[in-house]
């Protein structure tokens, strides 16, 4: 099983980050937190620092199963300025992979055109970014390979979809369980 990619910058919004890596590491998949900034310390919107596993310039992605963006702002806008973030974006997804982004952080994925005739969230105010997507009034909307949340309230829902696309239902059901999950 490969590896999950989370993009950290400073300003991003610390429940999407942190709860939707949480439940990909209860689910048994292997999650790396990358700092995009020139430090390994990225601080959250809410000023919750985190020492990052790797920095960008220093990975290859060669093992990537899925690449993940939390929302929060600023942290949304410089993932989408980065442009490195932003090829291995366009790579990952032109070969079918599955992207994951959620709150502010579809925006990228509407910017690099990623979304034209695919069905998508983000958080509201947004939407204006989602270029040529078809935009839903919903917590999380998987269509292909793209899952879009829309805001910290969906985490829980969104992580969890993405458990369900890399591990499956079984393992989704095992979660809700023992996290007593309102389900």
């Amino acid at each position: 099983m490969g590896t999950v990619y989370a993009f950290f910058a400073d300003g991003f919004e610390e429940i999407e980050a942190f709860t939707t890596i949480d439940i990909l590491r209860r689910a048994g998949l292997n999650v790396k937190i990358v700092s995009v900034t020139p430090d390994e310390i990225v601080v959250g919107a809410h000023d919750v620092s985190v020492l990052c596993d790797i920095n960008f310039v220093n990975c290859d992605f060669f093992d990537a199963e899925l690449l993940f963006l939390p929302g929060g702002m600023p942290g949304a806008a410089t993932l989408d300025k980065h442009e490195g973030l932003r090829k291995l974006i366009l790579d990952f997804a032109g070969k079918g992979k599955p992207v994951a982004a959620i709150c502010a952080a579809p925006m990228v994925l509407g910017k690099l055109g990623l979304l034209k005739g695919k069905k998508a969230t983000c958080y509201p105010s947004f939407e204006q970014y989602l270029e040529g997507a078809e935009c839903a009034n919903e917590h999380v909307v998987r269509d292909g390979n793209i899952i879009t949340g829309m805001g910290p309230g969906a985490t829980m829902e969104f992580a969890l979809t993405i458990v369900d696309l890399l591990v499956g239902k079984e393992k989704v059901e095992e979660l809700v369980e023992a996290m007593c999950v309102k389900h």
